[in-house]
C-alpha cells in the first residue's frame, strides 16, 4: 500500500478523533451525572444520619424535661447526668457536634445562647471545657441565614427533625440538624442541634471522578486500539486500495499496457466485504474494466483511421505526382525539409504558442498535400519544360485555390479535422510573400498561416536544390544565398533563420535523395 500525505485528515484518523471525541463527551456526561448523583446520595445519607443521631438524643432530652431547665434557667443535678448520655451519643458518632441553644430574645437572632453542649473522653483530655446553660454563643459561630431558620423554626414550633448546611470562614461547610425542644407546657424554648463535618465531601467526590475518568481512559485506548485494527482491515484497507488503483488508472489512461496492468491490480484486491465497500469494489472494478476495453477498441479504431487517413493523403499525392514529373520526390523533401524547420523554430523558442507537438505532427503529416490543387491544372501546363506564358502562369496560380477547395470539402466530410486545417493552409497558402505581394490572397507577415510560411521556405529550397526539366539543381550554398536574399521579402526570417542553423539535417535529406549530391559551391561560412 502506497504512502500517501493527504491535505485533510485521513479516514483513519479522523474515524479515531471522532470516536476519541465521542468518548470524551460520553465520560465528560457520565461523569457529571454520576456526580451530580453522586453528591446527592452521600448528602441525603448525612441528612439521614443526622437525623438520627438527632432523634436519639432527644429522646434523652426529653427523658429529663430538658425543655423547663431551659425555660427556667436551671441546671439540677439532672442536667449533669443528661449531659453525660449525651456525650455517649457523641462518642459514638461521627458527628462533629452535638449542642442545645435558645434565644434570650426571640426577636434577636444575636441573642442565641448555649444551653448545654457535649464532648467526648478525648476532647475533655486535649483539654476541652463544657459549656453551660446562659453562656452566649461565640460571635460568628453562625451565619445569619441559618439564625434566621432556627428562629423561624422556634417561633413555628415545629415538631420534626431537619437539616440545612451551613458554612463558617472557621468549620467550614457543615450539615446542621436540628429539633425544636419544647417545655412541659408544649412551648418552644430552644433547640437541640448536631453538625457534621462535609467538607469532605469534595474529596471523595474527586477521588469518585478521577476514578472514573482513569477507567474512562483506559477504555478509550483499549476502544480505539480495537476501532483503529479493525478499521484498518475493513474499511481502510479496502478504500485505500481502490483509491490507488483508480489514481493509477486515472494516470495510465494513456498507455493500454498501463491501463490494463492498473485494472488487474484492482481485481488482485479481492475484496469481499458485503457492505457499502464491497459494492463501491465491484462496480469501480467493472467501469476500469470496460473503460479499459472501450478505450483499446477506440485506440484500434483510431490506428484504422489515421492509416486511413494517411493512405488517403499519399493516395491523393500520388495522383498529383502521377500528372507531375517534378511533383513525387518534391513531396517527400518538402515535407523531410518542413519538419526540419518547425523543430528549428522550437530549439529557438520561436511561436512558442503555436509549435506544440500536435501542431508540428499535423503540419508535417498533412505537408504531401500543399500541391494537391494542381490536379486541376492541364498536363500541357503543369508539365510544359518552356516558361509559361502571362495566361498559362494565371491558370498554374489557380492550384492554391482549388487546393483549398479540395481540402475544405473534406474537412466538412471529416469534421475539421486539425490536420486538414493545416493541410487546407498550406495548399492555399504557401505561395503568399511576406511582403504581401504573393498570392492567391496577398496575406502579409504573420497573416499567413505558419505552416504556410514555413512551406513556401521547403518548396523554394527544394525547387532551387532539384534538379528540373528546365534547369539543373543549384549548390546547396547557392539556394541558401538565394532563400536568405528574400529573408523578409519573400519568407519569414524566422523561418530562414531556423534553416540556416539546420543545415546538417538539410545536407542529410539532400543526400538520402541524392547519393551523389556534392554542393561544392558551399562556403565555410554557410558550412559552419
Amino acid at each position: 500500500m502506497k504512502n500517501r500525505r493527504f491535505k485533510g485528515l485521513s479516514i483513519k484518523t479522523a474515524l479515531a478523533l471522532y470516536s476519541v471525541i465521542a468518548i470524551s463527551v460520553l465520560t465528560i456526561v457520565i461523569s457529571g451525572i454520576g456526580y451530580h448523583l453522586f453528591e446527592k446520595n452521600v448528602k441525603e445519607n448525612y441528612q439521614k444520619y443526622a437525623r438520627t443521631v438527632l432523634d436519639n438524643a432527644y429522646s434523652i432530652v426529653e427523658l429529663y424535661s430538658f425543655g423547663d431547665m431551659i425555660a427556667d434557667r436551671n441546671m439540677p443535678a439532672d442536667y449533669e447526668k443528661m449531659r453525660g448520655y449525651l456525650n455517649a451519643i457523641k462518642e459514638n458518632s461521627d458527628i462533629e457536634y452535638l449542642y442545645a441553644i435558645y434565644f434570650e430574645d426571640i426577636e434577636d437572632i444575636h441573642s442565641v445562647t448555649y444551653a448545654i453542649n457535649t464532648k467526648t473522653a478525648e476532647e475533655l483530655e486535649n483539654g476541652g471545657t463544657y459549656t453551660y446553660l446562659g453562656t452566649p454563643c461565640e460571635a460568628g459561630g453562625f451565619e445569619d441565614d441559618t439564625l434566621l431558620e432556627l428562629q423561624s423554626a422556634v417561633k413555628k414550633g415545629k415538631k420534626k427533625s431537619a437539616t440545612l448546611e451551613g458554612h463558617s470562614d472557621e468549620y467550614g461547610h457543615m450539615l446542621n440538624g436540628y429539633r425544636v425542644i419544647f417545655d412541659s407546657k408544649g412551648k418552644a424554648v430552644g433547640l437541640l442541634c448536631v453538625e457534621i463535618d462535609i467538607n469532605n465531601i469534595s474529596k471523595v467526590l474527586k477521588q469518585y471522578i478521577s476514578a472514573i475518568m482513569l477507567f474512562a481512559f483506559i477504555i478509550t485506548v483499549v476502544i480505539i486500539a480495537v476501532f483503529v485494527i479493525k478499521t484498518e482491515h475493513a474499511i481502510i484497507f479496502p478504500i485505500t486500495g481502490i483509491s490507488d488503483a483508480a489514481e493509477d488508472f486515472v494516470k495510465s489512461i494513456g498507455s493500454q499496457e498501463d491501463m490494463d496492468k492498473s485494472v488487474n491490480e484492482l481485481i488482485r484486491l479481492k475484496i469481499r466485504s458485503r457492505n457499502e465497500i464491497g459494492v463501491l469494489y465491484k462496480t469501480i472494478s467493472k467501469m476500469e474494466t470496460a473503460i479499459a476495453e472501450q478505450l483499446s477498441n477506440i485506440r484500434q479504431k483510431n490506428k484504422n483511421i489515421m492509416r486511413m487517413q494517411n493512405g488517403l493523403m499519399v493516395l491523393m499525392a500520388d495522383m498529383v505526382a502521377v500528372r507531375d514529373s517534378d511533383t513525387g520526390a518534391h513531396i517527400q523533401k518538402t515535407s523531410a525539409y518542413v519538419k526540419i524547420i518547425l523543430e528549428g523554430l522550437q530549439r529557438k523558442g520561436y511561436y512558442q504558442d503555436i509549435l506544440t507537438p500536435q501542431y508540428i505532427n499535423d503540419v508535417v503529416k498533412s505537408a504531401p498535400l500543399h500541391d494537391v490543387g494542381k490536379i486541376h491544372i492541364r498536363d500541357e501546363i503543369l508539365n510544359k519544360t518552356s516558361k509559361l506564358t502571362d495566361e498559362e502562369y494565371e491558370i498554374m496560380k489557380t492550384h492554391t485555390t482549388f487546393g483549398k477547395e479540395i481540402i475544405d470539402k473534406a474537412i466538412n466530410t471529416v469534421e475539421g479535422e486539425g490536420y486538414l486545417l493545416e493541410a487546407r493552409n498550406m495548399a492555399a497558402y504557401h505561395h503568399e510573400r511576406w511582403d504581401g505581394t504573393g498570392y492567391p490572397e496577398g496575406l502579409k507577415g504573420e497573416e499567413i498561416p505558419l505552416s504556410a510560411r514555413v512551406m513556401a521556405v521547403a518548396d523554394v529550397l527544394d525547387a532551387l536544390t532539384s534538379p528540373r526539366i528546365y534547369k539543373p539543381a543549384f549548390p546547396l550554398s547557392v539556394a541558401i544565398q538565394k532563400i536568405e536574399e528574400g529573408k523578409e521579402i519573400q519568407f519569414d526570417p524566422k523561418c530562414v533563420e531556423a534553416l540556416i542553423d539546420s543545415l546538417p539535417e538539410v545536407k542529410t535529406v539532400l543526400k538520402r535523395f541524392y547519393p551523389d549530391y556534392k554542393d561544392e559551391g558551399l562556403s565555410s561560412e554557410v558550412d559552419d
